[in-house]
């Protein structure tokens, strides 16, 4: 049964749909990992029976489907200006691992008027009726695009490696974030991952360092999700465009992107609220057109 069926069932019988949990994946620099991030966390999530659905918020890049091996036929903005549904512009990468190109001309979607951007939210609500969990790989940085997408996240994935810039880089999004006008800290959680370190120790110590500044410059913290060590089996993987986390599944890092995974899905995790891709998305819409009532 292919998505579409799976979704004309659940509009026939109006069953009360489910909520996504929707997690986003982000970093203060580029080439840190993020969207090998974003790609192994979602097959690991498949190995635990999850449904699991990648937006690549990237827009304008293609990080995800050329990391997937995969070229889609559509992308989100096929859904805003051709009218297509959410299961046309729904792509199968490895192990039926869902995901969404962002394409480019995503920006046009502050222009729309009300009825387009009611059938965005409706078309996007359908997610959560096909996928358990929803990754957001945003862009790097702290865009005002980006920081759209962590503001309206319940939870944050931040990626950081132990090179002074991409600390820096970190505590200056987080910093960005945690003073963004709309940032509620009851909303929001920001949980650190440490990349491509050498130990176990460096990654602990890595986040200490950072979190001991944000807590201190920031009054707020983060919570730690574990490590992922350097390992010259993710380079190969990306060469070759499969997810290192089915290539080699005994890899230190596939064990490690499997703990995180497993972390994140622990009994404490789950019982997290789950809002949605629908709410996401309204929150984000919402934003945009009171920044440009206030901005006549």
């Amino acid at each position: 049964m292919d998505q579409a069926e799976q979704l004309r069932i659940i509009k026939a019988n109006k069953q009360i749909r489910p909520t996504a949990r929707v997690i986003t994946v982000t970093s203060g620099k580029g080439g840190v990992g993020k969207s090998n991030m974003s790609i192994n966390l979602a097959i690991q999530f498949r190995k635990m029976g999850k449904r699991v659905v990648i937006l690549d918020a990237d827009f304008g890049l293609a990080n995800i489907e050329i990391m997937f091996g995969a070229v889609p036929k559509h992308n989100l903005c096929d859904l805003v200006y051709e009218g297509k549904s959410i299961s046309d512009i729904i792509t199968q990468g490895p192990m039926g691992v869902g995901f969404i190109s962002g394409g480019s001309g995503i920006a046009g979607m502050s222009n729309l008027g009300k009825d387009a951007l009611t059938c965005i939210i409706q078309n996007l609500a359908e997610l959560d009726a096909l996928t358990d969990v929803i990754i957001v790989d945003t862009g790097a940085g702290i865009s005002d695009s980006v920081l759209e997408f962590l503001v309206a996240s319940g939870e944050v994935l931040l990626v950081t490696t132990p090179e002074p810039t991409s600390i820096t880089d970190s505590y200056s999004l987080l910093k960005a974030l945690y003073r963004h006008p709309r940032y509620e800290e009851g909303y929001t959680k920001v949980k650190m991952v440490a990349n491509r370190v050498e130990n176990v120790k460096e990654g602990q110590v890595l986040f200490d360092k950072l979190n001991a500044v944000v807590t201190r410059y920031l009054k707020t913290s983060m919570e730690y999700l574990g490590c992922v060590p350097q390992d010259p089996q993710v380079v190969q993987a990306v060469m070759q465009q499969v997810p290192v986390s089915i290539q080699n599944p005994g890899a230190k890092s596939s064990q490690a992107y499997q703990r995180i995974a497993e972390r994140l899905c622990d009994k404490t995790q789950e019982e997290q609220p789950k809002r949605g891709m629908a709410a996401f998305f309204s929150h984000i819409i919402g934003t945009r057109n009171k920044a440009a009532k206030q901005s006549r």
